[in-house]
């Protein structure tokens, strides 16, 4: 099959999935009007989220604009395998949005909340406490299946690693702010996928 199909799926997928996170993001800050630190997470951990950040996002832009540049990491996939991870990438777009829906404006780009934040438990957060890293880590493997590149596959697989060291953080921080109401939530949720 013609390698340009998968770029383009590939390239819709991304592009939907950012337009969707960049929407609600701004729109969040926009209706709180506050500006939340980084330092929420501590330098090192800020650190290893920007550095690695760029790479992760990069690499899909560089596969993008020439499949070449990444032929180095190229797995083999069969066709197949490559139409599962288009599969799971419009999964997980929708997942983006099912879930920005749900938190509304309380996402933040730290592990810190708003001041005004409510604790969402309704949509995707009445199974999933923590969607976002598991859909969005999602989201960079199947980028990755698509195309046919274990590299973006170990980066989407490596963001889900740093982001599930950070969550005990996050987790801390909200049990802080809604005590008793959080430990609840906690027992009747999973933290990445839905507790059976």
């Amino acid at each position: 099959m013609n390698e340009n199909v998968f770029r383009v799926l590939a390239g819709v997928i991304l592009v939907t999935g950012m337009a969707i996170s960049c929407y609600f993001r701004l729109q969040a800050d926009k209706a709180s009007g506050e500006k939340l630190s980084r330092a929420a997470d501590g330098k090192t951990l800020m650190r290893i989220i920007q550095c690695g950040g760029l790479v992760l996002w990069s690499s899909p832009f560089v596969y993008l604009i020439n499949p070449a540049w990444m032929a180095w990491s190229k797995i083999g996939l069969p066709v197949a395998g490559r139409w599962l991870g288009a599969a799971m990438g419009v999964l997980c777009v929708a997942g983006l949005y099912w879930l920005f829906r749900s938190i509304g404006n309380g996402i933040t780009p730290v592990s810190s909340t708003r001041a005004d934040h409510q604790l969402v438990t309704d949509g995707i957060y009445r199974w999933v406490r923590h969607p976002l890293y598991t859909i969005g880590s999602s989201l960079f493997v199947s980028f990755g299946m698509l195309a046919d590149n274990w590299f973006i596959m170990l980066l989407g697989v490596l963001a889900f690693v740093v982001m599930a060291i950070r969550t005990p953080q996050e987790e801390a921080k909200l049990i802080q702010k809604f005590g008793d109401a959080y430990r609840e939530y906690m027992k009747r949720t999973g933290r990445f996928l839905p507790k059976f």
